[in-house]
């Protein structure tokens, strides 16, 4: 296996890439620049040692505590639960939510071994009782192990005397209902509201 085989396999293993798209990458690369393909090195190179988790919300940063934790101007009565990073990206890319996050780091998912003390709920807990947060926003992804994590967070806080709430879910903007699945278009008739 020469090089370019072996960038190949390590681009494959990327989430959402198969052997293909891999392929088309590194001919890309191969193709390009030379000082692109070095750039682009570096920065990988250095990601571990510049990215890190918030200590507070748990979201990826450079610098700790994150902007979004520092950031004077956001709801502070308010937090938003998520599963990964990336989903923290997601939120504020629709610029709708302005209040802080709290990063799970997954979802109970028992045939995989990961249970409630694997997830980082007890720093969620201590959160809402130190921070006079008011409501909970839990936007897991609308999975069975997202479900079943939501349901779970939601009985943790109960006692804790905070509104929590869920994302809605249901049909995509521009999408059909001929194509909708029968769990997407129940949840849509669940979550209507008045016009």
């Amino acid at each position: 296996m020469n090089t370019l085989d072996h960038l190949i396999q390590e681009i494959s293993r990327l989430p959402g890439l198969g052997r293909k798209s891999a392929t088309r990458i590194a001919y890309a690369i191969l193709s390009g620049d030379r000082a692109d393909a070095e750039r682009l090195s570096t920065l990988l190179g250095r990601l571990h040692d510049a990215i890190i988790r918030c200590s507070v919300c748990g979201s990826y940063t450079e610098t700790d505590p994150c902007p979004v934790c520092t950031d004077s101007g956001r709801d502070r009565s308010t937090i938003c639960v998520v599963e990964q990073p990336q989903d923290v990206a997601a939120l504020e890319a629709s610029h709708e939510f302005h209040g802080l996050y709290h990063v799970l780091g997954g979802v109970i998912a028992p045939i995989d071994g990961v249970g409630p003390g694997d997830l980082a709920i007890g720093s969620l807990l201590g959160r809402v009782r130190q921070d006079g947060i008011e409501e909970v926003i839990i936007a897991t992804n609308p999975t069975v192990e997202g479900d079943t994590t939501a349901l779970y967070v939601a009985r943790q806080l109960e006692e804790l005397g905070v509104r929590v709430t869920r994302l809605a879910l249901g049909l995509p903007v521009g999408g059909d209902l001929e194509y909708a699945d029968r769990l997407t278009l129940a949840r849509s008739f669940r979550g209507r509201t008045s016009l």
